[in-house]
């Protein structure tokens, strides 16, 4: 006889990266999508098929955002991955003959690059095999099977807060559509951009069909054992338990901290390989000592073991406090796991298979929902899952010219579209819909606030929303033909969504 779970966890997955085809290769551009889909994406897929050959469903819960989708099935990111590939097998190869620099004389590297040379090859001949057609093909089984539930979320993951509300609603439909007609399954659960939210989006929300979103703990102040209806909706929120979920990343110590595991931020240059571990969070890199992967599989061990210690205690004193099962739900960005944790999908793997071994279910969202993980209803304050759980990293003084000028895209979105509203699609309004919802990505205010790349973060703002302007401007001067040929010119670099329709607005 099977005993009875000591309560439920739901692994959230938030795979998002903004439109980035066409704007800049490197430090930040493609080569920022080529490496989370050789390093991340592809690994974990793999790992959640190898758990469906064994019949295991309900794995987790698996955000793609659509406007990361389109990418992975777009005909010239497929091509441009396909040559990344074969150049990182061509470094890998490199490495292994011809290790040079400062690592050149530690043979124990060279065995190092050899193994990066089989991943490079393994990942190009899955690729060949499997991925050719894109990620919706590959992904859809996965969905169907009930292996994983899927989330979507708003098209180019704007901060929905900020947003007018026609915005807002237009965003998520055109979000919503598009995940729908690649993978043939309309999202029941959403990702919020952000964990972004405004008191009254779950009117919004339920009018989209949305039933369940994630917040942050705070947001629930701290209380996350169970979903909970919010207002008077029937739309759940759940939140993410921080004190288990800060384990494995934090904005200050976690696991891929670890001074065995491999380092991203060392490179060697001649290879573009990351021949370092860890060594100390305040070591430099020309200090950093080689890779060795039984350091890192010895703590990787120890960090799978703690994991589980964490979620079995936790849910002990879950059940304890409110006398029934209680939920734990740890949610990440995909990302982590692979390009930012070079063992992190191994980790992955393993707390997937050791925790219900000791005892917990594992499930998806919805599979907490039917296993009774409901609270009582809660009015949810604004917040996010940024600094402070409030909206400061989106719309703080660092960022304040910005929401200025995102205002002002929303407010000539709305009054164009209004002007010029007609019975039939309209290619030209439907390219400057697009354009607006570009410029007004969260990911740009989340790089200048953080000051990551923000440089690059500001030029594509800006350049969106020029291109918005430009069009709009054509328009109103009654220069269609002009506005028609650059619609068609600029459709082809940014051409996400193929569906959108601006008469929606």
């Amino acid at each position: 006889m099977s005993r009875e779970p000591l309560g439920s966890f739901c692994l959230v997955l938030h795979s998002h990266l903004p439109w980035l085809a066409h704007h800049g290769s490197w430090p930040v551009g493609e080569e920022w999508l080529y490496q989370a889909w050789a390093n991340s994406y592809l690994p974990v897929v793999g790992l959640l098929e190898r758990m469906a050959d064994r019949g295991q469903r309900d794995v987790l819960t698996l955000g793609v955002t659509p406007v990361l989708a389109a990418q992975m099935d777009d005909p010239y990111c497929l091509r441009a991955f396909h040559h990344w590939l074969g150049t990182w097998q061509v470094r890998s190869h490199y490495a292994a003959t011809r290790w040079g620099g400062r690592w050149k004389a530690e043979p124990a590297l060279r065995e190092l690059a050899a193994a990066e040379h089989r991943r490079a090859t393994a990942a190009l001949e899955s690729f060949e095999s499997r991925w050719r057609h894109g990620f919706s093909p590959v992904l859809r089984p996965l969905v169907d099977a009930g292996v994983v539930e899927l989330l979507g979320g708003p098209a180019t993951h704007p901060f929905q807060p900020l947003l007018d509300e026609r915005v807002r609603a237009f965003a998520l439909h055109t979000g919503l559509a598009d995940t729908t007609l690649r993978l043939g399954t309309r999202p029941a659960g959403i990702w919020a951009p952000e964990c972004g939210y405004a008191p009254g989006m779950e009117r919004g929300y339920a009018a989209a069909g949305v039933r369940r979103f994630l917040v942050d703990g705070p947001a629930l102040r701290g209380e996350t054992a169970f979903a909970r209806p919010v207002g008077s909706s029937d739309v759940v929120c759940f939140g993410r338990d921080l004190e288990v979920t800060y384990r494995v990343w934090s904005p200050k110590t976690s696991y891929p901290g670890d001074p065995a595991y491999r380092d991203f931020h060392t490179f060697d240059h001649p290879s573009g390989l990351k021949p370092a571990r860890v060594t100390g969070r305040k070591v430099p890199p020309e200090q950093k000592r080689p890779y060795e992967p039984a350091l890192a599989e010895a703590a990787l061990r120890r960090h799978v073991a703690d994991f589980v210690d964490v979620v079995v205690r936790r849910l002990k004193d879950l059940a304890e406090r409110h006398g029934r099962p209680g939920l734990v739900v740890s949610a990440y960005d995909t990302e982590l796991y692979g390009h930012w944790w070079y063992e992190g999908p191994a980790w992955l793997e393993a707390v997937l298979t050791a925790l219900p071994a000791a005892g917990v279910r594992v499930t998806t969202l919805a599979g907490a929902l039917a296993a009774g993980h409901l609270g009582a209803p809660v009015d949810l304050p604004a917040s996010s899952w940024g600094s402070g759980k409030d909206w400061r990293v989106w719309d703080g003084e660092q960022v304040s010219e910005l929401v200025a000028a995102g205002e002002q895209v929303q407010r000539r979105l709305l009054s164009t579209v209004d002007k010029f509203r007609h019975p039939l699609r309209d290619p030209v309004l439907d390219q400057v819909a697009r354009e607006a919802l570009l410029a007004l990505s969260s990911d740009w205010a989340f790089m200048v606030t953080k000051d990551s790349a923000a440089g690059y973060a500001r030029e594509r703002a800006a350049r969106h929303a020029t291109r918005f302007e430009r069009l709009t401007d054509l328009l109103w001067a009654d220069r269609r033909a002009e506005a028609e040929e650059l619609a068609h010119r600029w459709r082809t670099e940014d051409g996400p969504f193929g569906q959108l329709d601006a008469r929606l607005l």
